[in-house]
Order: C-alpha cells, then sequence, then structure tokens
C-alpha cells in the first residue's frame, strides 16, 4: 500500500514539475473599447478608443477629443500586437471604428467592407503623398459623401418626382432600363443616364442596363462614388481626387460636385455644413484640414 501511493506521489511530482516549466503565454494587446463619439457624454471612468488606444475619462465630458484635453487618460495601445487583433486589416487610413465615429446612425446598407472591397477599382484613392494628404482624401470624399446621403443613411434619392427627369433622350443609348430608371443613388447619389453608363463602362458593370445594382449592392455602389470623385470634373475644373493631392483644397471638391449651385455665393449654408462635416472627420483620423476650404 505504502509502495503504491508512493508511486503516485511520484507521478504527481512530476506532471507539477512538467507544468511549471512550461513557458508562459504571450500576452496579448488590450481589446479596443467602443470608438469615441463626440456627441456621446462619458462620465468618470467611462471608456472610449481612438487612434489606437483607450482612454479613461476622469470626469464628466462631451466632444473633448481624447488625447487634447487632461480630461483623458491614456490607457495605452489596444487592439494589435500580442495576438491582439490589428485594427485596421484594410489598410485603408479610415479604420472600421473611425468610420463607425464618422457615421454612427448609418444605413446599414452602407458596410465599411463594401467601401474597403471598393478601393481596388481606384488604388491612388487616399493611397497618394504623405499620410496627411491621404487622410484629407479620405476625410474629404466621406464628408462630401456624409452631406449628399444625410450621413449615410440615404441610399436613393428622396424625391421620386425627380426620377423621370434623369433620361437624356439625346443620348444614342437612349435610357434601356426605362425613362424613370436612373435617379440618384449611392453614396455620391449618381444620376442620369449618361453617367451610369460611363460609370458602368469604366467599372466593367452593366450600369445602363441595370442601374439597380447601385442600391443593391454596397461594393458597386461604392464604386460609383470613387469613380465620379476619381475621374470625374463635374462643374469643376478638376477632380475631386487631383483637388485634394495637388493642395487645391476642400473647397474645390465642392465645385466638382455641385458646382454654382453652392459655390461662388451659390448656397453658402450648404457649403459651411461641407466644411463642418469635413473638419470634424480630419479631426477623427487626427490630421489638419488643410487650406481653401470654401467655395
Amino acid at each position: 500500500m505504502i509502495r503504491r501511493v508512493m508511486g503516485l506521489l511520484t507521478a504527481l511530482a512530476a506532471v507539477v514539475a512538467t507544468l511549471v516549466f512550461l513557458p508562459a503565454a504571450t500576452a496579448s494587446a488590450a481589446t479596443c473599447a467602443p470608438a469615441w463619439n463626440a456627441s456621446s457624454v462619458y462620465t468618470g471612468g467611462g471608456s472610449a478608443s481612438y487612434n489606437g488606444h483607450n482612454w479613461s475619462a476622469k470626469w464628466w465630458t462631451q466632444n473633448e477629443r481624447p488625447g487634447t484635453s487632461d480630461v483623458w487618460a491614456d490607457q495605452g495601445a489596444c487592439g494589435s500586437g500580442g495576438g491582439g487583433t490589428d485594427p485596421n486589416p484594410s489598410g485603408f487610413v479610415v479604420s472600421e471604428a473611425q468610420f463607425n465615429q464618422m457615421f454612427p446612425s448609418r444605413n446599414s446598407f452602407y458596410t465599411y467592407s463594401g467601401l474597403t472591397a471598393a478601393l481596388s477599382a481606384y488604388p491612388a484613392f487616399a493611397n497618394t503623398g504623405s499620410d496627411t494628404v491621404k487622410k484629407q482624401e479620405a476625410a474629404a470624399f466621406l464628408a462630401n459623401v456624409s452631406h449628399e446621403t444625410g450621413g449615410l443613411v440615404h441610399i436613393v434619392e428622396q424625391n421620386t418626382a425627380n426620377y423621370p427627369h434623369y433620361c437624356d433622350t439625346s443620348q444614342s443609348y437612349g435610357c434601356p432600363a426605362g425613362q424613370a430608371a436612373y435617379y440618384g443613388r449611392g453614396p455620391i447619389q449618381l444620376s442620369w443616364n449618361f453617367n451610369y453608363k460611363a460609370a458602368g463602362d469604366a467599372l466593367g458593370i452593366d450600369l445602363l442596363g441595370n442601374p439597380w445594382q447601385v442600391e443593391q449592392n454596397a461594393s458597386v455602389a461604392w464604386k460609383t462614388g470613387l469613380w465620379y470623385w476619381n475621374t470625374q470634373s463635374g462643374p469643376g475644373t478638376m477632380t475631386p481626387h487631383n483637388a485634394i493631392v495637388n493642395g487645391s483644397g476642400f473647397g474645390e471638391t465642392i465645385r466638382s460636385i455641385n458646382g454654382s449651385i453652392e459655390c461662388n455665393g451659390g448656397n453658402p449654408g450648404q457649403v459651411q455644413s461641407r466644411v463642418n462635416t469635413y473638419q470634424s472627420f480630419v479631426q477623427i483620423l487626427g490630421t489638419t484640414p488643410g487650406s481653401n476650404l470654401s467655395c
């Protein structure tokens, strides 16, 4: 009996020794708290993530960006390293958390994954110049998109009375999907049969024959927005992409989208609304807006 007990104790000691000398597990990075939102109220101890760090509020705060006020205590990096999750695996200068912060009430149709999937169609977008310029272009695009869609809420144009007006019958290809089929859709509110034809040809998608794809497929919708941004001057003198990367400023992106309808005193309130959104978005991305913001 004693011999059997001694044998068990010896075996147990061997197991304990093995456990003692196992290598320690690698520490994981902290999980990111919900992204900071300028409109949210945070009380003492409240947490939020911003620019890859977790922050803790020392007392009541609202619209005080982490890192710019001593109301926030930096709790260290989150979301990457040591087996954690990369907060921005897409490589896009806007992380998903920042995207959600920009569009807290967005329609579920406008997915972040749809946007990042569309980026391959125009690789120069938000990928040209310095990190500042890249962030400025992303913020400028998303600010104009926000203005056009009410904060990524509207997928299609809300005034249905306009729908039959977007068929230019002088075009040889006409309006095969129907006279009222080419109303505004998607993040840039693509409209008119000739724009659907041009965008579809550029993207390799039959949008003239089936314009409804823009309101049914998030990636297609984002691609039409990027098509206009990167290739069309509209009523302006340059593409919005060139306006940012060549230093002409955010104001010229407005001109390329809505021209004299808003610029040169056409509607200063709408211009200022776009500018305000742009300034908010560059702040979220941790950069500066640059000059020439208005048109």
